[in-house]
């Protein structure tokens, strides 16, 4: 198989479809509070798709996020962002994202996509730096690893419409640290 210039240029870079290994991965977050500290957070469970195909352009990402497994290493904190306040995780129980395209930008990769949070599907863009390719734990697998962050404003999805932003900001990055398992 062949593959495109741009991802000729990657050592290793394995065409295929790659699971996300939720024990290797993580998904945080981190905003403002009372504009002068920043709370960080995860979300534990989640998963997702990464599909590398020949011409880079090609490739695809979709992943969902349980939003009720949101940690914050605070359990009263946790409890007022599950509510109706934030994330209403009775009735908008994921968070889910789906690329629509993948381009670079120098060296940087940059994956388009649309998340959807809280009810709400905006475009986002993750800025990604790929870890790589590489042998796996087991005799034979492959892994591939990427980092992405993002920033979004929490009212463009609805979250938190009550909560001032000099109570908790509107800007909220998230960073994610992916290991993926080529799929045979």
């Amino acid at each position: 198989m062949t593959t495109s210039a741009a991802t000729a240029e990657i050592p290793g870079y394995t065409v295929g479809t790659w699971v996300i290994d939720p024990v290797h991965s993580d998904v945080t977050f981190t905003v403002r509070h009372l504009g002068v500290s920043k709370v960080r957070g995860r979300f534990s469970i989640f998963e997702g798709e990464i599909v590398t195909a020949s011409d880079l352009a090609g490739s695809s990402v979709t992943a969902t996020i349980q939003a009720g497994s949101i940690d914050t290493n605070n359990e009263q904190r946790d409890g007022h962002v599950k509510s109706a306040d934030f994330l209403d995780i009775e009735q908008f129980e994921t968070l889910t994202f789906r690329s629509t395209g993948v381009r670079t930008d120098g060296e940087d990769y940059l994956v388009d996509g649309e998340l959807t949070l809280h009810g709400v599907t905006r475009p986002v863009t993750l800025r990604t730096e790929l870890g790589g390719f590489g042998p796996g734990m087991t005799e034979g697998s492959t892994v591939l690893g990427v980092s992405a962050s993002t920033e979004i404003n929490r009212s463009d999805f609805g979250v938190g419409a009550t909560i001032p932003a000099a109570v908790v900001s509107e800007k909220i990055r998230i960073e994610l640290n992916i290991e993926a398992g080529l799929q045979a």
